[in-house]
């Protein structure tokens, strides 16, 4: 499902989104600014976020950015996340006054998970068209995804998460056959039953139901 965004009218209770094939700095700029407006927002799936640029090249920034850190004391900081889910995290905290009371709240908005646990993996999950890879990226550009990234960075779940989402796709098949089949025996009914109902459809089509 798409989920178009324009000038924050997007209020709805909570919002899933799907982060499998967007770009990590899109992704975060619009979700940033949905959050600033008071929309709450889940993001499952965020180990296949994509970065621009090939791996060797991300790899090497994360290096040099895993470097930085306290001249006297590291344990003051900064911290380097290693799960994506963080790394999406700490990317759309850099896009949010975090230090202020607005942006402190319009963080406690914001959910991130790695692969698609339990409460979201029977939700509607949407996609933003503006932020995805095969959108925005020539197809002739190299690209990494957040995952592969973290796991070389000493993210020791991917295993565990691909093994998980194997199990939540086969379920999600499973009842998507069974709901296609009740749909056919619905419509198969409705056939049967069409010339005894005629009367009654006519009579609410022209009462525009």
């Amino acid at each position: 499902v798409e989920l178009r965004l324009l000038h924050g009218a997007m209020f709805e209770k909570q919002i899933v989104i799907d982060a499998r094939g967007h770009m990590m700095g899109r992704l975060s700029s619009i979700v940033a600014k949905e959050l600033l407006n008071g929309q709450k927002v889940v993001i499952v799936r965020c180990e296949d976020v994509n970065f621009s640029g090939s791996f060797y090249r991300n790899k090497l920034k994360q290096l040099a950015y895993r470097r930085k850190r306290h001249c006297t004391n590291p344990v003051r900081g900064p911290f380097h996340f290693r799960a994506p889910s963080k790394m999406v995290w700490h990317t759309i905290r850099g896009m949010v006054p975090h230090k202020t009371d607005r942006g402190a709240e319009a963080m406690k908005r914001l959910k991130v998970f790695d692969g698609c646990p339990t409460p979201y993996d029977k939700t509607k999950k949407m996609v933003i068209p503006a932020a995805l890879r095969v959108i925005r990226l020539r197809p002739n550009r190299k690209w990494c995804t957040v995952g592969r990234l973290a796991s070389e960075m000493g993210w020791k779940y991917s295993e565990i998460v691909s093994t998980l989402e194997e199990k939540r796709k086969t379920r999600a098949n499973e009842f998507y056959e069974a709901k296609k089949k009740s749909l056919a025996l619905k419509e198969k009914a409705k056939a049967n039953v069409a010339k005894e109902t005629a009367p009654m459809d006519k009579a609410l089509a022209e009462l525009g139901y």
